[in-house]
């Protein structure tokens, strides 16, 4: 189960939602993030060592990126995430429309992050290059820095996130 990000952080349904689809969506990530960096850093697509490394990989443990995953999915649910359920009139159940809803969302946010060189080489640090990179918690955490900064947010341990003041 995901930590609380937040004291009203009780919409378990859509929580349970994110849950089942974190290791497709972290695949999703990686591909996006693989052919952000290719683009922007081999727009010629020469193929090198390093380049077919990027190209060739595929995610066998997905445990690095999964701090990343559950404190977006934590933000999602408290920009989002009511805990009170609505009527759906298309026969969907609320699971099945917590899931679709999740999926744009994540996908439209990563799209955005993959454009932070930032963000991309920290992804690539996490999956790709992980065995030679020692400094692991030093991705996560530009990782989450480059997506604080995006949602005008900040994580506190004893208050979970919340909003900057801007001036």
């Amino acid at each position: 189960m995901i930590r609380k990000f937040f004291p009203l952080d009780k919409n378990y349904l859509l929580e349970e939602a994110q849950l089942s689809l974190q290791d497709s969506l972290l695949r999703t990530l990686i591909d996006k993030v693989k052919i952000a960096y290719q683009q922007e850093n081999n727009p010629l697509q020469l193929e090198d060592a390093f380049s077919l490394r990027i190209k060739n990989f595929e995610p066998k443990n997905l445990k690095p990126l999964d701090g990343f995953y559950q404190t977006l999915a934590g933000i999602y649910r408290f920009k989002f995430g009511q805990s009170q359920l609505e009527f759906l009139w298309d026969g969907q159940s609320h699971f099945e429309k917590y899931k679709s809803d999740w999926t744009t969302t994540f996908d439209q946010w990563v799209s955005e992050f993959c454009h932070r060189e930032q963000f991309a080489q920290a992804v690539l640090d996490l999956s790709v290059f992980l065995p030679d990179n020692r400094n692991a918690q030093l991705a996560e955490n530009r990782m989450n820095f480059v997506m604080l900064q995006f949602f005008d947010l900040k994580i506190h341990k004893s208050l979970g996130i919340v909003q900057m003041k801007v001036a």
